[in-house]
């Protein structure tokens, strides 16, 4: 049986509605969390960009069950590695060792923002498996000096480590971030469902480790509502990865998705209150071997009405996957 998992979409909701979502998805029965980790929206329509470690503090304090995930964190430009490591070991002593930590190689939406300029995709990836090297290192708990093509770390060591070491998962979108994933994570992460993702994760040693995958939709009683705020806030979900990750600002985004269409976004998203159409794509990652599938409701408005509904209808339907 599949995982179902709940989504704080820190784009879409001001930080203080996050932490009372959280309560009820918590409340409702879904089986784990993710938070995404932006500096910015992705388009100006979703209007918000809290800081996701202040929120998972908070929602580890106001929740009692249910797991906390990063999706994703990226420890290249805008933090770095041995700051994420401090982070990460400090939420799963808050949490009760309820959190994992996503890591990815990033967007140029967030990362740009220090000023350090954005690096070519090669040399991301370069820098995510030095980087998820560095925090594993510090989980240890030694003592950690590194000089590394990309990273320096002078005499760290973390002090308040949890009695669980932090699982890790790493974003896979191709064949290096694949590698990296099956040769040093404990779990997959994935925004579309490939098998091939997971055929290249296991081939580099991710054979019987969860995959985690996440899919989009807008619940409503209205159907056209749901897509008129699928296509406000979500257009930009079908530019595909090799565009998300290299525009610089929502601006661009919005430029970028310019051309799509209502009847577009519809055909890539659940919309409405048909629970059948949420069980036919949820089951795409099933069939491509996901284990959990963390879903993002779309609009901050729709969240108190999603989680009843996801209660009543749609965990159960989707459990029977």
């Amino acid at each position: 049986m599949v995982s179902i998992g709940y989504t704080m979409m820190c784009e879409q909701s001001p930080p203080n509605l996050l932490v009372r979502d959280i309560q009820r998805a918590e409340d409702a029965g879904f089986d784990f969390s993710v938070i995404s980790d932006h500096f910015n929206p992705w388009l100006e329509e979703q209007g918000h960009s809290g800081y996701a470690w202040s929120i998972l503090g908070a929602a580890s304090q106001v929740t009692s069950r249910i797991p906390l995930m990063t999706y994703v964190t990226c420890p290249l430009v805008r933090y770095h590695p041995a700051v994420v490591a401090q982070k990460a070991a400090t939420m799963q002593i808050l949490s009760g060792g309820r959190f994992r930590l996503g890591l990815g190689a990033g967007e140029n939406l967030n990362e740009h923002v220090v000023g350090e300029g954005w690096p070519a995709v090669g040399q991301r990836h370069e820098m995510l498996d030095e980087a998820v090297e560095i925090i594993q290192l510090l989980f240890s708990g030694e003592q950690v000096s590194h000089r590394g093509t990309y990273y320096r770390v002078e005499s760290a060591k973390l002090y308040d480590l949890p009695d669980e070491r932090v699982p890790i998962g790493v974003a896979c979108s191709g064949q290096e971030s694949c590698t990296i994933a099956g040769g040093r994570a404990d779990l997959m992460i994935a925004t579309e469902p490939k098998a091939e993702l997971g055929e290249l994760f296991d081939a580099a040693g991710g054979a019987g480790k969860p995959r985690v995958g996440q899919m989009p939709i807008a619940y409503d009683v209205s159907r056209e509502a749901a897509v008129k705020r699928a296509h406000e806030q979500f257009r930009w979900t079908g530019l595909g990865w090799p565009v998300n990750s290299e525009l610089p600002t929502p601006a661009a985004f919005a430029s970028a998705s310019a051309s799509v269409r209502p009847e577009d976004i519809a055909e890539q998203v659940a919309c409405g209150p048909d629970v059948d159409q949420v069980v036919e794509k949820a089951k795409a990652y099933v069939d491509a071997g996901f284990t959990e599938l963390a879903l993002v409701q779309i609009g901050a408005d729709q969240q108190e009405a999603f989680c009843i509904w996801a209660e009543k209808e749609l965990l159960p339907a989707l459990r029977s996957l």
